[in-house]
C-alpha cells in the first residue's frame, strides 16, 4: 500500500492546554501557531509517523502579563528554547481511538508521553480535499520538562498544578 503524506490545516486545527490555578480554578491556555505532519500506509493511522512543532511565542492565554510570564526563564524560556516538539514512536488502534505514544520535547527536555486521540473521520471538503480529523487529549507533568516555577499558597497548595492537560482539534489535508 502506498504510503500517504497529510499536512496539517492550521485554520481548521487548535491546540490548548488547561493548568489549575490556586487550586480552584482552570486557566486555559493555547498555541497560536504550530505545524504538524502525518504519514500513514494509505487511509489507515494505525502505525502511522506523526511529528509536530509549536512556536512558544505564540502561546496565548488571554492575559499580556501571565504570557510574557510563561514566555520567561520561570517557565518555556522563549529565548532560549523557541519550540515545543513531538514526534511519534508508535500509533496504536483502540477501538475507535488511537493511543498515540511519542518523545515531546519542551524547554530541551526530551520524555516520553502517551496521548489519545479520537478519529473524527475522513471527509471531502467543498474544494475536493481529503481531510481527516483528530481530538487529541492527554496528560502531563510541567515539572518533568523543567517547567518548575510555583508559589506556595498560605492556605496549602500551590498557584499552579504540576498536571497541565493537553487538548487539540486536529485537521489534516491528505496531500496528492
Amino acid at each position: 500500500m502506498a504510503t500517504t503524506k497529510w499536512t496539517l490545516d492550521p485554520t481548521h486545527s487548535e491546540l490548548q492546554f488547561k493548568v489549575k490555578h490556586l487550586m480552584i480554578t482552570t486557566v486555559t491556555g493555547s498555541l497560536k501557531s504550530f505545524t504538524a505532519e502525518l504519514t500513514s500506509e494509505g487511509d489507515e493511522f494505525e502505525n502511522a509517523e506523526v511529528s509536530f512543532s509549536g512556536e512558544i511565542n505564540s502561546l496565548d492565554t488571554g492575559n499580556t502579563d501571565r504570557d510574557n510570564h510563561l514566555k520567561s526563564g520561570d517557565f518555556f524560556d522563549a529565548e532560549q528554547f523557541a519550540t515545543i516538539t513531538f514526534k511519534s514512536s508508535t500509533i496504536e488502534k483502540d477501538g475507535g481511538d488511537y493511543i498515540v505514544k511519542g518523545d515531546l520535547t519542551i524547554k530541551g527536555q526530551t520524555k516520553p508521553v502517551s496521548l489519545t486521540a479520537e478519529f473524527g473521520g475522513i471527509a471531502t471538503d467543498p474544494w475536493g480535499n481529503t481531510k481527516a480529523g483528530f481530538t487529541l487529549s492527554g496528560k502531563i507533568n510541567r515539572s518533568d520538562f523543567g517547567l518548575t516555577w510555583n508559589a506556595a499558597l498560605e492556605t496549602g497548595g500551590v498557584m499552579v498544578s504540576e498536571e497541565v492537560r493537553l487538548l487539540g482539534e486536529l485537521q489534516f489535508v491528505k496531500q496528492a
